[in-house]
């Protein structure tokens, strides 16, 4: 089983900056990871608070690469040019 921890450790007016760690099977790895408001704001109303939705994120990059895959510093919407459907499904569904 993969535990995953986020940490939120910065916020300013426009992002939220937080730590995560993914630990699995005697191994872990940490990653960085900013969220804008606005892109929070466009999920907000299917994640409790931003601390679920970074948690969602690594969910879904962890169904499609091993955790040593992730960059260790990314910001949410870099997903999306990796993974097209986070950007149409997650971040913008519908639209």
């Amino acid at each position: 089983m993969t535990d995953i921890r986020v940490q939120r450790t910065d916020e300013s007016d426009d992002t939220l900056t937080f730590d995560v760690d993914v630990a699995d099977a005697g191994s872990s790895s940490r990653h960085v990871v900013t969220l804008s408001r606005a892109d929070f704001g466009d999920v907000s109303d299917r994640f409790s608070d931003a601390d679920e939705f970074i948690r969602y994120c690594f969910d879904f990059l962890l169904e499609r690469e091993p955790k040593e895959s992730i960059l260790s510093r990314f910001d949410v919407r870099d997903i999306g040019r990796y993974f097209p459907e986070f950007t149409r499904d997650v971040l913008h569904p519908g639209g």
